[in-house]
């Protein structure tokens, strides 16, 4: 995934008006922070659009008044397009004010329509231009209009290669057991409602993924298709519900370190024959939160989303020395950052920096197993 990391130079168009007087011309600015977030500053400038951020903020577009000679207020609007003669327009209002915000899910729209693909599986292209242009307009749309444009800005945009079809077919097993329906995640001790957990590549013998437990006292086993339960392992004990770490085919039902419920970060080695279960908390933490880099803030997990969230106030830092983390257990011994600033995670991965002060809803989705991800929209 490439990087999203601050451009260096607003992009800046000035141009000439004619519909009223030659005094009436106005800037088109896609302004800098702290006024709003920039994007890809790749060696060509492009913007990297991925869905993991489709409801951020992508860039903030600001110009400057524009003097009708008349009492009635100025409205604007932004309005994007997939080829240079605006043949079809996304209107983006902007009522009376002079900036508007566009959102990534926004510019990854006008990307399609331009013909970009983000599958890897095709020949479409993953790079192109998208045009923007401001229209400052009096009157009513549905009568007498008086009105001007700005000239057209191109923006390179990124749609990068999507990674989801090549984690399906990374190896997978399946944790079942008599916590699946408490966890949201289907009905107990059912194979095909298994949640799975993942090797890094094929002949990879080692897996890990995350797994709610729901229930007082939890047991389960591992599969090795969501289909059935041939070969499946378990604990190498002598009872149901046991914990020794120690994997055997088909063994006896394996339990959790402390026999309780709890949100794990489960480990199997199938060479080894070895499991271990974490049980975790998720906060956030940095000097962009509240309490800095003293303390977490905690998040909260909804088994109907799979996700942890949190909302709170956020101050404007500047990724990769500022900015926040997410961490476990008010610990560092699992954290995960952003190391390409994609919306993707790694474990002891780089700062996530934050656009701009405000109130912001943060969620981090660790369902999908080695395709960890998170989101950060304001509100």
């Amino acid at each position: 995934m490439k990087k999203l990391i601050k451009l260096g130079i607003a992009l800046v168009a000035i141009i000439s008006l004619n519909a009223c007087t030659e005094d009436d011309g106005f800037t088109f600015i896609a302004k800098e922070d702290p006024d709003g977030l920039t994007f890809a500053n790749t060696p060509s400038g492009s913007y990297t659009l991925t869905a993991a951020n489709a409801d951020n903020m992508a860039e903030r577009f600001v110009w400057n008044a524009v003097d009708f000679g008349v009492q009635t207020p100025v409205s604007y609007e932004l309005q994007g397009a997939a080829t240079e003669s605006f043949d079809n327009i996304t209107v983006i209002p902007a009522g009376n004010s002079t900036n508007v915000a566009v959102t990534v899910s926004e510019m990854m729209d006008l990307a399609e329509e331009a013909g970009l693909d983000n599958d890897p599986t095709t020949a479409e292209p993953n790079t192109g231009i998208i045009y923007f242009r401001v229209r400052a307009y009096v009157g009513s749309n549905g009568g007498n209009v008086v009105d001007q444009f700005s000239d057209v800005i191109s923006v390179t945009v990124n749609l990068p290669e999507q990674s989801e079809e090549e984690d399906e077919d990374l190896p997978k097993l399946y944790v079942v057991g008599n916590f699946l329906s408490a966890s949201g995640y289907g009905t107990d001790w059912t194979a095909t409602d298994g949640v799975p957990i993942a090797a890094e590549a094929e002949g990879n013998t080692a897996y890990e993924g995350f797994v709610y437990m729901n229930v007082d006292a939890p047991q389960f086993k591992i599969l090795q298709t969501n289909e059935n339960f041939d070969d499946n392992y378990g604990d190498a004990g002598e009872t149901d519900g046991v914990y020794t770490g120690i994997l055997e085919s088909p063994g006896v039902n394996a339990g959790t370190p402390d026999g309780t419920g709890g949100y794990y970060l489960v480990n199997v080695d199938t060479d080894a024959l070895t499991y271990e279960l974490t049980e975790t908390s998720w906060g956030v933490i940095g000097n962009a939160t509240p309490t800095g880099w003293d303390s977490d803030t905690d998040m909260t997990y909804d088994s109907d989303t799979q996700t942890w969230s949190v909302t709170l106030d956020l101050t404007e830092q500047e990724a990769t020395d500022n900015g926040f983390k997410f961490r476990a257990n008010d610990a560092w011994d699992l954290n995960l950052g952003d190391t390409d600033a994609d919306g993707s995670l790694e474990f002891a991965g780089d700062n996530i920096g934050v656009p701009e002060d405000g109130n912001y809803t943060i969620t981090l989705d660790l369902s999908n197993p080695r395709q960890y991800k998170y989101s950060i929209s304001k509100n």
